[in-house]
């Protein structure tokens, strides 16, 4: 694909196919979202890449403690509920996955299972977590670099045929995580990101979401009108 291609056509991808993504192709993946810029050259980032039985405990555990009431634990900072134009933006995409999977507002046997779909991972063949260096914790640098590296990760992905999507419900139950997929103890977990071959029937995966103009987010300064 060419560059144009690959950053207009992506979307998030949330539901896939069962098939099994090669490991190569996952290293490809990955040596190349690793040439994103990162401060100083620091690369803090790690991933743990998760399929099959330890894939499939994660996403029991998960789903368990969640139905439980047990309180996250998230180890990367959750901020506060999003608020004003932030959370206009969260609804409305919202609304343009519920609409495109026939979920009506009154439906919250429909409307939790689409949030347990998150802590499964979305059901993808496989998880990619985010991790970086625990000694570099507190930097504000460091969780910038991870997601210039996430990004790139899921756009090298689609440009080889690969969907994936960004989420942070695959991680809030950190220990679980941390037990099935092996974590050292010197990393933070930042993110996880499910991986694997696009479902093209499942009615979510054509929401493309809406997005503010350049006009909006951009102010130039010192340029001729």
């Amino acid at each position: 694909m060419q560059f144009d291609d690959v950053i207009l056509g992506r979307r998030s991808i949330r539901g896939y196919k069962p098939d099994p993504v090669p490991r190569a192709l996952i290293e490809e993946i990955i040596g190349l979202a690793m040439r994103s810029p990162s401060s100083m050259n620091t690369q803090p980032w790690n991933f743990y890449v998760v399929t099959g039985e330890p894939l499939d405990r994660i996403r029991a555990g998960n789903t368990e403690r969640n139905l439980a009431g047990v309180p996250h634990s998230r180890e990367f900072r959750i901020g506060q509920p999003f608020a004003g134009r932030h959370r206009e933006r969260q609804i409305g995409v919202a609304k343009q996955l519920f609409a495109a999977m026939g979920i009506a507002r009154e439906d919250m046997a429909g409307r939790q299972d689409w949030v347990l779909r998150g802590f499964r991972q979305f059901d993808a063949p496989v998880c990619v977590i985010v991790t970086y260096d625990r000694d570099l914790h507190g930097s504000d640098d460091t969780p910038f670099d991870c997601g210039a590296v996430a990004t790139a990760l899921v756009n090298a992905a689609w440009s080889r045929g690969l969907g994936a999507v960004i989420n942070s419900q695959g991680i809030m139950q950190s220990p679980v995580v941390r037990e099935h997929a092996g974590i050292a103890d010197d990393q933070v977990i930042m993110k996880s990101i499910a991986l694997g071959w696009p479902d093209e029937t499942f009615p979510a995966n054509a929401v493309v979401s809406e997005r503010k103009s350049v006009r909006e987010a951009t102010v130039f300064v010192g340029f001729d009108e």
